[in-house]
């Protein structure tokens, strides 16, 4: 398997899901949420999460450890509506068990109650688009 995609999200607002189904499109890839294990290795792992009480939610920390032999990179995809990025949450986690991870990311504000209203935007989408082109595709 050239390219994965999971995500996680517990939100009821959808912004991580509407984020995987993007990369999903332009990929043509199916993103699957991290219920589903890796069957097999991954050459790259987009990993797609948001930040939950200023961490990564401790199921996605367990998916990381119990999928680290099939993870030959991972590449952060997040959103948040604090602005914060998770990548230094997930990358704790991916040097712990020895999972190379891409110092790129991609990172952009979510829409929470009225915070952010409308965020993911078209404009993230298109920057979004750009950065998979840049590190997937370049």
């Amino acid at each position: 398997m050239q390219i994965a995609i999971r995500y996680f999200t517990k939100s009821k607002k959808g912004n991580t899901a509407k984020i995987a189904s993007f990369v999903a499109e332009k990929l043509g890839i199916e993103a699957l949420d991290i219920s589903h294990p890796l069957e097999e290795e991954a050459e790259t792992l987009l990993l797609i999460n948001a930040m939950y009480a200023a961490d990564i939610d401790k199921r996605l920390k367990e998916y990381l450890i119990e999928n680290k032999d099939k993870i030959k990179c991972l590449i952060n995809i997040n959103s948040s509506a604090s602005g914060a990025s998770t990548y230094k949450a997930v990358k704790k986690v991916a040097d712990k068990v020895g999972i190379p991870m891409s110092e790129k990311e991609f990172h952009t504000q979510a829409s929470w109650i009225f915070i952010n209203k409308g965020r993911p935007n078209a404009a993230d989408f298109a920057r979004l688009e750009a950065f998979l082109k840049e590190t997937v595709h370049g």
